[in-house]
C-alpha cells in the first residue's frame, strides 16, 4: 500500500514543535520531551481555570459570613458552621464516582453536569433559601457540582498534557483554584459590610454561564459512541451509592463529635461505626465483586501510592483548617472587620501563589518531585507551630511574616504532591489518579474543617469552665463576637473570653501542627518515580497540537489502557527502517535481518503481495516536499498522520519487553527500554475527521484504536520521503484485508471520476 505525499491538512493555526531526542532521558519519549500546547490545548485550560476559581472562591467565600449568616437565618453557629461543612462533605464523597462516570459518558459531559449541579446550588442558595434547611440543601448541590469541577478538571488534565510538563501547564489552573481560595474569605467580607451575604453566591452566576457555555465549545474531548442503555448497565451503581452513603454516615459523625454531641453519645457512635463499616463493605465489593470498580485497587499499589494520598489528605486538613480559622482569629480576638479579616490573610496568597509556580516549573525542568514535597511539610510544620504565638497582643509583622512561610509551604505542597501521585501511579491509571488525589485532598479539607470546629469549641469551653464562665459561650462563638465589642475593654467578662478564644485557637494550631509533622515522616517514604511517562488515555482531545517529524507534520498522541487492554494477537507492533544495516528500532541482540525474513514470509503465508524493500534508506531532509508542495496537492487527507502514528509504534516482544523506535535521529545508539506496563500503540488525532472517524466506530470490542487504525490506513500510500515501515507480525487478518482492498477500489474509482 502506499500513501499519498500531503500530509499537511491540518490546523494551520496550530504551533509546531519538534521534539529534541538529545534532551531525552532513560526512558523518555519524543512527545513528552518538547511538548507545547496548541490553541486547542489552551483553550481548556483557560476554561478549566476559570470555573476552579469559581469553585475555590465559593468554597471559602462564606469564611468571614457566617455571623451574618446566622443572625439572618435566626440559627447558632453550629448551624453556620454547617454552611461551609455540608458543601464540603458532599464535594469529597461524590468525587471517586463522578470520575468513574466520567469513563463512560465521556469528560466533557460530567463537566456539564457538574456545572450544571453547581448553578442549581447556587441558585437555591440566594434567591431561594429562607433558612437553614434550604440553605443546606443548596450548599450540598453545590458541593456534588463543585466536586465534579475539580475531578475533572484534574482528570482532564492527564488526557491531554503528559506528565513530565503536567505541573507546568497545571500551575494556570492550579494558580487560580489558590487565588479564590484566599480572595474568598476577602470577597465576602466586603458583600458583608457593603451589600448582603446573597452576593456571595450571586458572584458565581457568571461564572457559571461562563461555564455552561464555554465548555461544550472547548472541551471537545472524544467519546465513545454507545447506547446510554449500555453505558448506564456498566455503572456500578451498588458500589457507588454504598461509598457514598457510608462515607457521608462517617462524615457527619465526625462533625457531630463534641460540637452538636458528646464524643460517647449513640448520636457520634452510631454514624461513625455505621459510615466506617459501610466504607470497608464497598471496598469490598469493589474488589470481589464489581464488574467495572469505580475505585482501583491498583492506585494503591504501593507504599509510595498509599504514603502520597495520605500526604494529599493531609495538605488539604492542614490549609482550609487555617484559612476558615485563622480569619475567625482576627475577627473574634483582633476585632477585625470581615473585609479587614480577609485581607489579613493576603501573605498567604501573595506567596502561596507564586511558590506554586516556581515549583511546577522547577518539577518540569528536572523531573524530580520529592525534594519540593519534603521542603513544603517543613515550612508548613514551622508555620503552623508558629501560629501558636497568635494572640490579641501579636505584632503585624510577625503574624504576617508566619502566614507568608505557611503560603510558601503550602504552594510548594498543592503542586509536588499532586505530581507526585502520578509519577507513582501506572500509565493507564494517570486519570484516576489525578481522580483520586483530588477526592483526598477535598476529603482532607471537609475533615479539617470538622476536626477544627469539636478542638476549637471543646478547648474554649474548657478554658470558661476555669474561669467560671458560661460554657454555652463557646456554642456560639461566632454570634458572641459582636456581644464582646459592645462591652467595656477592661471588663473581666469580656478579658476571660477573650482569653477562652485564644486557647480554643491555640488548640486547633496545635492540632494542624502535629498532622504536619506526621505527613513530613509520611513523605519520607515515599521513593523515587520518573516523571517521564507516555500519555495513555483514549479520550482524546480534538484538534490536539502537532509535532514535526522528519520535516512532516504529524499529531501522534500516545493512546491505549495498557498492553493488558489489548489482547496479545491484536497488538499493532511495527519497525521503522533506517539506512542499511541499522538496528534501529530491533530489540538489543535481536538479528534484524531475521526479523525481516520472517515479516516477509509471514506476508506470504497471509496472502500479502505488497511488501516494504528491506533495503531502501530513508529519504534525506533534501528530499523532503515542502509545504507549498504538500499543500498543492488536491486529494489531501488528514487521515494520513495515524499512518506514521503507526510507524511510531513500539516493538514488542514475546515477553512484553517494549522498546521505542527513535524516528528523529540517524544515530543507531542503543534505545532506552520501557516498563512493561507501558502502552504499545499510538494514535493521531487530525481535528474534526479523524474525531469522527473515532466517534463513529462502535466500541463494543473495547478496541477502538485498532479499528480507527484499519479504517484510516485504507486507500492509502506510503510516499517516498516517508519512513518506511515492517511488520513483524500480520497487522490485519485477511478478512480485513480484503475489506481494505475493497474500499480502496472504491475510493480509488470515486476520486478518478
Amino acid at each position: 500500500m502506499t500513501l499519498p505525499a500531503d500530509i499537511s491538512a491540518v490546523d494551520d493555526d496550530v504551533e509546531v514543535a519538534t521534539p529534541d531526542v538529545a534532551k531525552l532521558e532513560q526512558g523518555g519519549i519524543p512527545e513528552q520531551a518538547e511538548w507545547k500546547p496548541g490553541r486547542s490545548e489552551y483553550a481548556v485550560m483557560g476554561t478549566l481555570a476559570v470555573i476552579s476559581l469559581m469553585v475555590a472562591l465559593d468554597a471559602t467565600i462564606l469564611v468571614s459570613v457566617l455571623p451574618t449568616l446566622a443572625i439572618d437565618f435566626g440559627g447558632t453557629t453550629t448551624d453556620a458552621f454547617w454552611a461551609g461543612t455540608s458543601y464540603l462533605l458532599s464535594c469529597a464523597v461524590c468525587q471517586p464516582f463522578i470520575a468513574a462516570l466520567s469513563d463512560i459518558f465521556g469528560r466533557k459531559e460530567m463537566l456539564i453536569v457538574s456545572v450544571l449541579f453547581f448553578t442549581i446550588g447556587t441558585i437555591l442558595c440566594a434567591p431561594v433559601a429562607k433558612n437553614f434547611a434550604v440553605f443546606f440543601a443548596g450548599r450540598s448541590v453545590q458541593g456534588i457540582g463543585g466536586g465534579g469541577i475539580i475531578t475533572m478538571g484534574q482528570v482532564i488534565f492527564a488526557d491531554i498534557v503528559p506528565l513530565r510538563q503536567r505541573p507546568k501547564y497545571f500551575s494556570i489552573v492550579l494558580g487560580a483554584w489558590a487565588l479564590g481560595s484566599v480572595l474568598g474569605p476577602l470577597i465576602g467580607g466586603l458583600f458583608v459590610e457593603h451589600a448582603h451575604w446573597s452576593w456571595c453566591f450571586y458572584l458565581n452566576l457568571p461564572f457559571c454561564a461562563f461555564g455552561l457555555v464555554l465548555v461544550p465549545i472547548f472541551v471537545k474531548l472524544t467519546t465513545e459512541k454507545t447506547s446510554l442503555v449500555s453505558k448506564l448497565a456498566r455503572v456500578d451503581w451498588v458500589g457507588g451509592f454504598l461509598f457514598i452513603g457510608s462515607l457521608t454516615g462517617f462524615l457527619v459523625g465526625i462533625s457531630w463529635a463534641g460540637v452538636q454531641f458528646p464524643w460517647n453519645s449513640a448520636q457520634v457512635i452510631a454514624p461513625l461505626t455505621v459510615g466506617a463499616l459501610g466504607v470497608v463493605a464497598s471496598i469490598f465489593w469493589e474488589v470481589y465483586y464489581a464488574k467495572e470498580p469505580f475505585l482501583r485497587g491498583s492506585l494503591f499499589y504501593s507504599w509510595s501510592a498509599i504514603a502520597a494520598y495520605a500526604c494529599a489528605l493531609f495538605q488539604g486538613l492542614i490549609l482550609f483548617c487555617a484559612l476558615y480559622y485563622v480569619p475567625f482569629y482576627f475577627t473574634a480576638v483582633r476585632f477585625s472587620s470581615p473585609t479587614t479579616a480577609g485581607l489579613n490573610i493576603f501573605p498567604v496568597t501573595c506567596f502561596l501563589l507564586p511558590g506554586s509556580i516556581l515549583i511546577s516549573l522547577l518539577t518540569s525542568r528536572f523531573g524530580k518531585f520529592r525534594w519540593a514535597v519534603w521542603s513544603g511539610w517543613i515550612l508548613a510544620a514551622v508555620s503552623c507551630g508558629f501560629f501558636r504565638f497568635f494572640d490579641q497582643h501579636t505584632k503585624t509583622v510577625v503574624w504576617a511574616v508566619i502566614l507568608a512561610i505557611f503560603g510558601i509551604g503550602h504552594g510548594m505542597l498543592l503542586t509536588s504532591i499532586n505530581v507526585g501521585i502520578q509519577a507513582i501511579s501506572h500509565v493507564e491509571d494517570a486519570g484516576r489518579a489525578a481522580a483520586m488525589y483530588a477526592f483526598m485532598r477535598t476529603l482532607g479539607m471537609s475533615i479539617g474543617v470538622a476536626i477544627g470546629g469539636t478542638v476549637f469549641q471543646n478547648l474554649m469551653g474548657a478554658e470558661l469552665r476555669v474561669l467560671g464562665l458560661p460554657e454555652a459561650i463557646s456554642h456560639n462563638s461566632e454570634a458572641f463576637v459582636a456581644t464582646m465589642l459592645a462591652m467595656d475593654p477592661t471588663d473581666p467578662v469580656r478579658i476571660g473570653v477573650l482569653q477562652a478564644y485564644v486557647k480554643g485557637f491555640q488548640g486547633v494550631y496545635w492540632t494542624i501542627t502535629g498532622a504536619a509533622v506526621v505527613a513530613f515522616v509520611i513523605s519520607l517514604t515515599i521513593k523515587r518515580h520518573s516523571l517521564d511517562k507516555i500519555l495513555a488515555s483514549k479520550f482524546v482531545l480534538r484538534g490536539s497540537k502537532i509535532i514535526a517529524v522528519n520535516g512532516q507534520q504529524l499529531r501522534p498522541v500516545a493512546i491505549s489502557t495498557g498492553i493488558d487492554a489489548v489482547p496479545p494477537n491484536r497488538q499493532l507492533p511495527g519497525l521503522l527502517k533506517d539506512s542499511p544495516g541499522s538496528t534501529l528500532g530491533v530489540p538489543p541482540g535481536s538479528d534484524s535481518e531475521s526479523i525481516s525474513s520472517d515479516s516477509k514470509s509471514k506476508q506470504q503465508e497471509e496472502g500479502s503481495t505488497e511488501m516494504v524493500p528491506n533495503e531502501k534508506p530513508l529519504a534525506s531532509d533534501s528530499q523532503q516536499p515542502t509545504d507549498s508542495a504538500l499543500k498543492s496537492t488536491p486529494k489531501a487527507k488528514p487521515r494520513i498522520a495515524l499512518a506514521v502514528a503507526v510507524a511510531v509504534a513500539y516493538y514488542v516482544e514475546p515477553g512484553g519487553r517494549q522498546v521505542p523506535i527513535d524516528i528523529l535521529s540517524d544515530d543507531n545508539a542503543d534505545v532506552p527500554e520501557l516498563e512493561p506496563s507501558q502502552p504499545a500503540v499510538y494514535k493521531e488525532t487530525l481535528g474534526n475527521e479523524t474525531a469522527s472517524i473515532h466517534d463513529s466506530l462502535s466500541s463494543e470490542n473495547d478496541e477502538p484504536e485498532l479499528l480507527t487504525a484499519r479504517e484510516s490506513l485504507s486507500a492509502q500510500s506510503i510516499p517516498e520521503s516517508l519512513p518506511e515501515i515492517i511488520t513483524p507480525a500480520p497487522l490485519f487478518e485477511r478478512a480485513e484485508l480484503e475489506l481494505l482492498s475493497k474500499t480502496a477500489e472504491q475510493e480509488s474509482s470515486t476520486g478518478s471520476s
